[in-house]
């Protein structure tokens, strides 16, 4: 140890107080000085190969200047786990108290005996106020590092925590021995790792408060460097003093961050030139791509720009040449990209690694997909061939609970193996919890989400975002529900200075302005924004940037053309629903045969259109009557209850037929898709004749996005002109129409009702698209009144209806976000997860953010007298046995069951098969038996698989 000589009694004390027990290092116990080295070295190389450069720059100024930020970055990391010298956690293992009682460390066992237990995080905390008081700290300084250590087990305490149980001091060690060897051992660390002089502890007071989100990045890099350091595989015990040195450990920490394969994003980025669009994509910037850039360029820093553009527009390959710029500017390392659903991020996945793979070849391999189906995404699988078992890796997996330390992590792998060569990010990103720290990441927004909720290990979520820049798409999607979320995750980016970039077709104003507005207060380190000009864009496509500059906040606005030469003309058609009587709830039968007979009439010369339906059950039906016009070739059927197998290959199959053609293909003489919801966002394809039930109007217009999207195919001379046909309401001879109830259940009446005034208005007429698009927007989320005077009262109903369940869903939000009310301006994270959510199991984190009721996957499997066969038909063993070469056919049966269904999952206990119990992937499956008709009952509803159908349920639960 060092150069310095210790005495016999602290070399007694050093060599006798452990960290980690024989069991939980290798066999060979770790001393608590020496995993504090350990975890140090490892901060040393997070610096050098893994912090973004803005943080480094931070944290310099953080420190006093430059170079300073890295010595303290290394001690904040390594002493982490001060708690551990208390009689509370060296009692937890027999041979190490024995040691421990033997050089004069004593305690009263009866008195910590009673159940009671200390947590060494708590204790750490405690212990650290008191000898940074005592070595001259400042108190705004200690109040903010305290908390890194005693919430670097997920969850950061009130001081008022601190203390132990029933106030006994017995826990935290009683007497001078005890609080001399705490003291040695945090000054003999000080000076290990580089703090010198009669007191090295005052040497490491930091010069400045940081930000509270830099603070909470710290504790997420706390995290991060204890749990590598806690590796036994490269972090092997020490238990003989003579043997721990910091060098030793800087060799460990290397070798470990080498075998781990960790590495950080792109670094610091140059600023590119006029020439980066074009040798990114190819093709130079349209105008709308040019404007974007223009306005970051113009930007006075780090801020939010939101892009609205029409679909087609190229709004992602704007976001992803705006980033390069933001990055280079900001010194931030990395990109997350986040989408609204799990469908959409998968193609978004091939177009970043495309991307990346343009500035660097080499990253294009380190981009982590971060989505619960990412196991059927083929290039994702196919870029992590070579790592077995991978995607079955967990944090739960690698750091349980332990019995000497309750609250710590381990990591037991069993034999070392050699591993095998592959590509991808490391694999230790890609455990749970830990996929945003990953320098490149695509995803759905919900990973963003998460990190604005007051739940365990947040800290690692917000690490993984601070220091990268951040896009956004489809931002309109978010309900009110999940905007909560939204904007305070804005928040605590805006604080910490992360560029972000919003994408969306088309925003109404009030929820651009609430957009803006959230960023803006969290960069100015306040719970309101004070009055501020929000100057609206006067044209589409449009760009927002706005920014806090030394004289408050500034705001950026411009528009331009779109690239398109003209609007298209898009003709509206109301096509009435078929009800004799305004109360039967869905008259889908009637329905479906009306839209069949419709598209015989507008497909007779041929054509490809598109149908959308507000649920599975009328998209069910309707295809069903659309096939016994046209027959089974010409009609698609897609949506969310198809197994995951049928589900991909028709979404490959549509997207072949109706996408975009490089290569010369003609598209099909006639083609029906009837789809649900799947078909409103990024799904490009190009109809010449659009069927839709009622949607709010920003939902309707991505739907018709969709018509005549592609230049250059050939369309029959009566869908020249792209047509909109929407459904699912009935007019009333000028009173207010009837509405479907299923579509008021998902979307509400008020939105309804004014965008079917809008509607009315237009049938028979056109809208011009996109050039209307804002003003249709600004119409229905507006105020005015703009719905015939005979729906006035039904109107004032419906938007108090609206207005309360908006209001209960914000409250109903409120209690799961990251910071309450009126806390935005705390200067430290103590107290900060006070009523919060604690651990999640699986699917809770993702119900967290997301309303409405949950739903359930299940895996179908069909049970004959032979056994279990997967729904491709091939057999498994006698009781579920899955060989690895059968593992896809069994994930192809993956499907999500109605959420009135859920309760009886419970009832059911439903589970993996017995043969399952075992398999890293399918453990924690609920399998679904069929019988040999594909059929099933659970909570009283007869359950059918369908081939062409997909689920089909009948019966109420």
């Amino acid at each position: 140890m060092g150069s310095w000589e210790l005495s016999g009694e602290t070399a007694g004390w050093l060599g006798a107080l452990w960290g980690k027990s024989a069991g939980k290092a290798g066999g060979t116990a770790n001393l608590l000085i020496s995993h504090m080295l350990d975890t140090a070295a490892v901060a040393e190389v997070m610096w050098d190969e893994y912090l973004p450069p803005v943080t480094r720059r931070r944290l310099d100024a953080v420190a006093g200047g430059r170079g300073r930020g890295r010595l303290l970055f290394v001690w904040l990391c390594g002493v982490h786990d001060l708690g551990k010298a208390t009689p509370a956690f060296q009692r937890m293992d027999a041979t190490g108290a024995a040691a421990v009682r033997a050089v004069g460390l004593r305690w009263n066992e009866y008195a910590l005996a009673g159940g009671k237990k200390w947590r060494h995080d708590r204790a750490g905390g405690r212990l650290l106020r008191k000898l940074l008081a005592e070595a001259g700290w400042t108190e705004k300084q200690t109040a903010w590092v305290w908390p890194l250590v005693a919430g670097h087990h997920g969850t950061f305490p009130t001081a008022g925590d601190l203390a132990p149980p029933k106030k006994n001091e017995e826990f935290q060690g009683r007497g001078d021995a005890w609080q001399r060897a705490q003291a040695v051992l945090l000054e003999v660390f000080s000076r290990e790792v580089g703090f010198g002089g009669e007191c090295p502890l005052a040497e490491v007071q930091p010069c400045e408060v940081p930000p509270r989100v830099v603070q909470l990045q710290l504790a997420g890099f706390v995290v991060m460097a204890d749990w590598i350091a806690s590796n036994e595989r490269h972090f092997h015990g020490i238990a003989d003093l003579a043997q721990v040195s910091l060098e030793g450990a800087r060799k460990r920490a290397k070798a470990a961050w080498s075998a781990l394969e960790l590495r950080g994003g792109w670094g610091q980025l140059d600023l590119s030139g006029p020439e980066l669009f074009q040798d990114r994509f190819g093709d130079g910037p349209r105008q709308s791509q040019q404007m974007v850039l223009d306005a970051v360029h113009r930007m006075g820093g780090p801020g939010l720009v939101v892009i609205e553009a029409p679909m087609g527009e190229g709004k992602t390959k704007a976001a992803l040449a705006a980033a390069e710029v933001l990055a280079a500017r900001s010194g931030a390392d990395g990109v997350f990209l986040g989408m609204p659903t799990q469908a959409t991020a998968d193609p978004m996945f091939t177009q970043v690694r495309s991307w990346l793979g343009e500035i660097d070849e080499r990253l294009a391999d380190q981009v982590a997909l971060l989505h619960g189906k990412r196991i059927f995404n083929k290039e994702w699988r196919a870029l992590l061939d070579g790592a077995d078992g991978i995607d079955s890796f967990s944090a739960d997996d690698c750091y349980g609970s332990v019995g000497e330390d309750e609250y710590g992590m381990t990591w037991s792998f069993g034999e070392e193996e050699p591993e095998p060569q592959r590509r991808g990010p490391s694999e230790w990103f890609l455990g749970r919890r830990r996929g945003l720290l990953s320098p490149f990441a695509v995803g759905t927004v919900d990973q963003l989400l998460q990190a604005a909720t007051r739940t365990k290990h947040v800290m690692l979520r917000m690490a993984g975002l601070v220091g990268k820049v951040v896009i956004l798409d489809e931002v309109h999607a978010a309900d009110v529900y999940m905007s909560q979320f939204l904007l305070e995750g804005l928040r605590w980016l805006g604080q910490a200075g992360v560029p972000v970039l919003l994408l969306s077709a088309t925003l109404p104003p009030e929820q651009r302005r609430d957009l803006v507005a959230a960023y803006l207060a969290g960069a100015q380190c306040v719970e309101t924004l004070p009055e501020v000009e929000f100057p609206q864009p006067k044209g589409y496509p449009n760009v927002t940037a706005a920014w806090v500059g030394e004289d408050g906040p500034h705001l950026l606005v411009d528009s331009t053309e779109t690239w398109r030469e003209e609007d298209l003309k898009v003709k509206v058609h109301v096509l009435d629903e078929p009800v004799a009587d305004p109360k039967d709830e869905d008259p889908s039968g009637p329905a479906a045969e009306a839209v069949a007979e419709y598209l015989r009439d507008q497909l007779a010369d041929g054509g490809c259109a598109l149908v959308i339906r507000n649920t599975v059950d009328r998209a069910q039906r309707t295809f069903e009557a659309v096939r016994a016009k046209f027959g089974d070739q010409e009609v698609h059927l897609l949506h969310g209850r198809l197994h995951a197998g049928h589900r991909a290959d028709r979404t490959t199959a549509v997207l072949q037929a109706l996408g975009r053609r490089d290569d010369g293909r003609p598209r099909p003489q006639r083609m029906v898709v009837v789809a649900t919801q799947l078909a409103e966002q990024s799904f490009d394809v190009d109809a010449d004749l659009l069927v839709t039930d009622l949607a709010p109007i920003d939902l309707l217009l991505q739907r018709i996005g969709r018509l005549h999207r592609h230049d250059g195919n050939p369309r029959p001379s009566r869908l020249e002109h792209p047509t909109v046909a929407v459904t699912g309401l009935r007019q009333a001879g000028g009173g207010v129409p009837w509405l479907l109830r299923a579509s008021e259940g998902i979307y509400g009446r008020y939105l309804l009702l004014r965008t079917a005034a809008e509607v009315i208005k237009a049938d028979g007429g056109e809208w011009s698209i996109p050039g209307q698009v804002p003003e249709l927007v600004a119409r229905v989320y507006g105020t005015d009144r703009i719905v015939p005077p005979e729906w006035a009262e039904g109107e004032t109903a419906a938007r108090k209806t609206w207005d309360e369940n908006r209001r209960a869903r914000r409250e109903s939000a409120a209690q799961y976000l990251l910071a309450r009310a009126g806390e935005h301006g705390q200067p430290t994270l103590e107290g900060l997860h006070y009523g919060g959510r604690g651990v999640l199991r699986d699917g809770q984190m993702e119900a967290l953010v997301r309303d409405g009721d949950p739903s359930v996957e299940v895996l179908l499997v069909r049970r004959t007298d032979g056994g279990y066969r997967a729904m491709t038909g091939r057999a498994l063993g006698p009781n579920g046995e899955t060989a690895a070469e059968l593992l896809d056919d069994v994930l192809t049966g993956t499907v999500r069951l109605p959420t009135a269904l859920t309760a009886a999952v419970e009832q059911h206990a439903l589970g993996p098969l017995p043969g399952w119990r075992d398999h890293p992937w399918l453990r924690y499956g609920k399998a679904l038996e069929l019988d040999e008709q594909d059929e099933a009952r659970l909570g009283g509803c007869k359950i059918r698989y369908d081939d062409r159908l997909g689920l089909v349920v009948t019966g109420r639960p």
